[in-house]
């Protein structure tokens, strides 16, 4: 990589993929919730890569915009009993078995009853799916459909040990100084349990890229790292920020869905123009020329939040294959072996590590001389002729010729058909020889 690349070699090491999957599969048995112990055991582990990471604690009850925050749940044993004695959807096997949330429950029923509180996909017969009821008092379990078809008639035990009980809602952030106070804000979320892409796989890619940035050359960008319950742990770091946010950040992205290798996705924020957009469309497009590209309308993360009215950040959404689109989704199917591995999130993660680099050299480049520079005068002529050094040449020269100080890099790169990361250097000798100064403003 060239001196103008802000990154340690990190950004380079051919084993990336590998120590993040490592990571991912320490994540995976904790049963994450949107409060809780689980949500607190995964901010620990982040901290292990990333020391200035600190947790923050809104109490139940706290009113948040037009949400309040609500009991923590924790979870001591949850199964069924089957008329012949076997023991099934047992939550210490598999934590997605439990709905999300579900009161305690140990009382004797019929089949039928039963029924009505168990959940399966029989589009997907061998998948366990992802259920929760947050705001509404119920219990109920998951279960594969073959299983389900497969139940004799008779009485069952149902056993939930589940307490809910006034605690607080818990977050995680780290904060990396820039050399301005304009910020850069990453987010992802913590709450899901045992599925990989959704969401080990974005919490997993958020810790590394975070460790990275707490490792760069220089930063001119504060890079502010949250990971938060989603919904209403995003309302929640909102309601406590706002003003302080929208004075600072500049740009940013939600980190979601971004460990698989079948696709790039991409989905704007509500503006659809800002500098992340801008930056993210271009950044996947040079990566993956199939890359997906949603529409605001196919929102379903915490940009929604991020981007809501009245909050109007630049935050956009870097994704592997969206949510939603992929068909393991919510299910015990989306797991570490056969949808997010190493290549998928070692994808992910330079992705969203050119898109932070990106960032850091946005600028509108100004030539300083008048007509085209006299590029042999200034060493930047090719003293022997052949393919390569004419093509090197002639982008140069190209990229000059729209350095008026009203066009970014970004736009640059767009207009001469390469990506923006091979006019870094460029650019970088052009200001060397003085024949051209960088305009830095950063907008949104």
């Amino acid at each position: 990589m060239s001196a103008s690349t802000p990154f340690s070699d990190e950004f380079l090491n051919p084993n990336i993929g590998r120590e993040i999957h490592d990571f991912a599969c320490q994540l995976w048995p904790i049963n994450r919730s949107i409060t809780g112990a689980g949500v607190r055991q995964t901010l620990e582990m982040i901290k292990a890569h990333v020391p200035t990471l600190v947790t923050r604690d809104i109490a139940t009850g706290t009113q948040v915009f037009d949400w309040t925050v609500p009991q923590e749940w924790f979870v001591r044993e949850a199964w069924i009993k089957t008329p012949d004695g076997r023991k099934i959807c047992d939550f210490s096997k598999n934590n997605l078995h439990l709905v999300g949330y579900s009161v305690a429950v140990n009382k004797t029923i019929s089949k039928e009853e039963l029924e009505t509180h168990l959940y399966s996909r029989p589009d997907l017969p061998d998948a366990i799916p992802y259920v929760t009821s947050y705001y509404k008092p119920r219990w109920g379990f998951c279960i594969t459909d073959t299983e389900r078809q497969q139940l004799p008639d008779g009485d069952y035990h149902v056993f939930v040990d589940a307490d809910h009980f006034d605690g607080s809602l818990t977050y995680g952030e780290a904060f990396f100084e820039g050399e301005t106070d304009d910020e850069i804000l990453i987010s992802t979320y913590v709450c899901h349990p045992s599925m990989a892409n959704n969401e080990i796989s974005g919490v997993a890619v958020s810790t590394f890229l975070a460790r990275l940035v707490a490792n760069m050359k220089s930063r001119r960008f504060g890079y502010r790292f949250v990971f938060v319950p989603e919904t209403i742990g995003s309302i929640a770091f909102l309601s406590q920020n706002l003003n302080a946010l929208k004075a600072k950040v500049k740009g940013g992205f939600n980190l979601t869905c971004i460990g698989d290798d079948r696709s790039y996705s991409f989905l704007p924020s509500r503006d659809g123009n800002t500098i992340s957009d801008n930056t993210a469309r271009h950044v996947l497009g040079h990566i993956d020329a199939s890359t997906t590209y949603f529409e605001w309308l196919d929102r379903g993360s915490d940009e929604r939040q991020y981007c809501a009215p009245g909050i109007d950040l630049p935050i956009a959404s870097i994704m592997r294959t969206k949510y939603g689109t992929y068909p393991e989704y919510h299910t015990s199917l989306d797991d570490l072996k056969t949808v997010v591995t190493p290549a998928g999130l070692a994808g992910g993660f330079v992705a969203a590590c050119r898109c932070v680099e990106a960032l850091e050299h946005h600028c509108f480049p100004k030539v300083t001389v008048l007509g085209e520079p006299q590029m042999g005068r200034h060493g930047l002529y090719p003293t022997l002729s052949h393919g390569k050094a004419s093509s090197d040449l002639r982008l140069m020269m190209n990229a000059i010729s729209y350095a008026d100080g009203q066009h970014s890099m970004l736009d640059i790169a767009t207009r001469c058909k390469v990506s923006v990361w091979m006019l870094y250097e460029i650019f970088d000798r052009l200001e060397e020889k003085g024949l051209i100064v960088k305009n830095d403003t950063l907008k949104k």
